[in-house]
């Protein structure tokens, strides 16, 4: 259903743009990116390994995010969502095996639990856990809301305010007591009811999707300055909090506007790196490396750009960044936030 609000994948399209990796030894840990298979669009193991192997960068590790992939058809509906966690580390378990490759795909798992179930979020978070075989590491319950429909994934309704209720809040209190993290995937305008949230539990590591949910579409089109100043503003501010990381992608989508999709051609690395560079410094200035990541957000971003692209886009913009820096921004702080095993 819902796969009709990303873009199109267009083989054909990609193909004419792909170039060879930059920096190819430079290690990479990929912390966001999905599986799924819906009619129409199957991405699983090969698909995903395909692109990898396309891309020629050294991607040592991956965090799969939760996506509505593979929920259980029975039980009770509250723990339909653990398998997805039961799909992602069986993933895992494949990729551990050696027999695809180096990458250790999906080596931690951020899953799906209806927060506003307070205190009876509890056993789904622990049947998670579970489920994860030591990969279970959060959860992402997505917050995004408009008032213009065309923002929105019909898959998702949250209410405005859903980050400030008293349930919700009563359920993500359960994330601090079990050691888990939230993927915070909301808009721009709604950042500030996110500096509330992490203020109110500074023990709950919160990592911002997507560089904070640009919107220039529909009724925000001819906003774009408008729009700069009030995300940059509440990225500073959001930036105070120090539970909160950010992650620096996710902007092949259709809502930050910039309309490479349109083009008889997808863009090379350097046309994304002059577009991306903006919000992406920005959030580095405000933020600091270390708590920065890059990521891909595949295969939605697919629509896009190629995935080795992409990566070359943010070695381009890194590209005056230290060694030091750039290990932060490429592996480092992935690993800190998922708590991932040194051996990737």
């Amino acid at each position: 259903m819902s796969h009709q609000h990303y873009l199109p994948v267009r083989a054909d399209w990609l193909a004419a743009s792909a170039e060879p990796a930059l920096e190819p030894a430079l290690p990479i840990i990929d912390p966001h990116h999905h599986l799924w298979d819906r009619p129409g669009w199957r991405y699983l193991l090969d698909e995903f390994l395909a692109d990898i192997r396309e891309g020629g960068h050294d991607i040592r590790a991956t965090v799969f995010i939760q996506a509505r992939a593979m929920h259980r058809a029975t039980g009770p509906e509250a723990m339909q969502p653990v398998g997805e966690t039961e799909f992602a580390n069986g993933i895992a378990a494949m990729s551990a095996s050696g027999g695809y490759g180096k990458t250790q795909l999906c080596a931690g798992i951020v899953g799906f639990a209806d927060l506003r179930l307070g205190d009876a979020v509890r056993p789904v978070l622990e049947a998670h856990i579970a489920a994860g075989g030591g990969r279970f590491r959060g959860i992402r319950h997505i917050a995004t809301w408009d008032p213009d429909p065309v923002m929105l994934n019909p898959a998702y309704q949250p209410a405005e305010d859903m980050l400030d209720s008293p349930a919700f809040r009563a359920g993500f209190a359960h994330l601090g007591a079990l050691g888990l993290s939230y993927d915070a995937w909301l808009y721009f305008h709604q950042i500030p009811r996110l500096v509330s949230l992490a203020r109110a539990f500074p023990q709950v590591p919160i990592v911002l999707d997507h560089c904070g949910g640009i919107l220039r579409i529909g009724r925000y089109a001819r906003k774009g300055e408008e729009v700069f100043a009030q995300w940059s503003a509440h990225i500073r501010e959001l930036a105070t909090c120090p539970n909160v990381m950010v992650k620096l992608g996710g902007l092949g989508m259709r809502q930050p506007g910039f309309g490479f999709e349109a083009r008889e051609r997808a863009p090379n690395s350097m046309e994304l790196a002059e577009a991306w560079r903006p919000w992406m410094e920005t959030c580095i200035a405000a933020f600091g490396t270390a708590r920065c990541m890059f990521e891909s957000n595949f295969p939605v971003d697919k629509g896009g750009y190629a995935y080795g692209v992409g990566w070359n886009a943010m070695k381009r913009i890194a590209a005056g960044a230290s060694a030091e820096e750039k290990a932060d921004l490429f592996r480092r702080s992935a690993a800190r936030f998922y708590r991932l095993p040194e051996s990737v």
